[in-house]
């Protein structure tokens, strides 16, 4: 793999970068003051190499991606987070809820994985989604149930009286495999108290995660990026990530998620250049060293540019989706869902092996 590091020294303009090099060849851990030094440099070419480096190192050049389904069985919710459009208060015109044939009507034996999340809907009972997930899990036994994020278990646990440990317990009981990893947003708190302040804490949302670990139940991380966070908040964001997956081993993903203004209380904010979704990437890769994967999700991205971050250290194409609702409520231009065909040849595309996998990624076929 050195060869990609080939005249690395004298085409970098970021005399930085060199060091974090020299780290990266002697397997060190990069340092705060490296992931300063990835978000301020000018120098994308040279990030991208690095990144690129250090996912063929890991992975060569295998790029994942799964046969899923999203499913969000309401958009009810109790509470109201100035960046979201997807969720809407109980008696509002534009209010849906999905009854359980409606949701089982989605499924069908090609899926091999079921992403479930939805509003924190004020009056379902904790044994709704518990009935949810089972009777999923009789349809599509073959199939990973990927469901609820962090917020949506902090807000089974309020309404059943459980503890976090014991609603974990109780859904993988019911067939849960992993939790998605939403929620997360950003854990800086003057920042979340800003875009989302009824939600979850920071704090809570990796307690719930570890939990989940211990527990045997892995999950992805997420963060919530190009609002109002600075640099700083994404770099203590994702040394609190690197930090709890130290202790658990139990993130299967990173998953970086463009904000989408439009339609929300921050519709005013400006789009970030694409250079800050490059760097955001990067850092995943190149500062998250005990995470197996990062993915490249490209509803928030687009497809064209979801493929230049597999130049830039991501190794996962997330999956096909079918029909994605929450970020298309905030104007996102993608589209809501794709082909296994497409996404192998999206991949083909970007000059790198498109695998299928399941939610755990197992490989379930190579396409040469």
């Amino acid at each position: 793999m050195e060869h990609l590091l080939k005249d690395f020294d004298s085409l970098c303009s970021d005399r930085n970068l060199i060091h974090i090099k020299e780290k990266i060849l002697d397997n060190q851990r990069l340092d705060l003051d490296d992931a300063e030094s990835i978000m301020l440099s000018s120098d994308i070419n040279s990030l991208g190499i690095l990144a690129r480096y250090k996912k063929f190192v890991k992975d060569g050049e295998r790029i994942y991606f799964v046969v899923n389904r999203h499913i969000n069985p309401s958009n009810i919710c109790a509470i109201s987070c100035k960046f979201c459009a997807f969720g809407k208060p109980k008696g509002s015109s534009d209010t849906y809820e999905m009854t359980i044939d409606e949701i089982l009507s989605l499924l069908d034996d090609d899926l091999k994985e079921i992403h479930i999340v939805g509003g924190l809907h004020p009056d379902w009972k904790f044994e709704k989604y518990i009935e949810i997930v089972k009777e999923i899990n009789k349809v599509a036994p073959d199939a990973h149930i990927k469901a609820f994020t962090a917020v949506e278990i902090d807000w089974f646990a309020q309404i059943s009286g459980f503890s976090f440990e014991k609603v974990i317990s109780k859904l993988m009981e019911a067939g849960v495999d992993a939790l998605p990893g939403g929620g997360a947003e950003i854990f800086a708190p003057k920042v979340r108290k800003k875009i989302c302040s009824p939600k979850t804490t920071g704090k809570s949302w990796l307690e719930i995660h570890e939990a989940a670990h211990k527990l045997g139940l892995p999950s992805n991380a997420t963060i919530l990026y190009g609002h109002l966070e600075s640099i700083y908040d994404v770099i203590d964001h994702l040394d609190q990530l690197r930090n709890l997956q130290d202790k658990t081993s139990g993130f299967l993903a990173f998953i970086p998620v463009l904000f989408q203004p439009y339609n929300t209380r921050l519709q005013h904010i400006k789009p970030f250049p694409f250079s800050y979704d490059l760097k955001v990437h990067v850092l995943g890769r190149l500062f998250l060293d005990n995470f197996p994967h990062i993915k490249a999700y490209w509803i928030t991205l687009g497809e064209k540019a979801a493929q230049v971050t597999f130049h830039y250290g991501v190794s996962d194409a997330d999956g096909t989706i079918i029909s994605e609702k929450i970020i298309h409520d905030a104007g996102a231009k993608s589209e809501i869902g794709h082909t296994r065909d497409f996404l192998v040849n999206m991949i083909k595309d970007a000059g790198y092996l498109p695998i299928e996998r399941d939610a755990l990624y197992n490989e379930l076929k190579v396409y040469k």
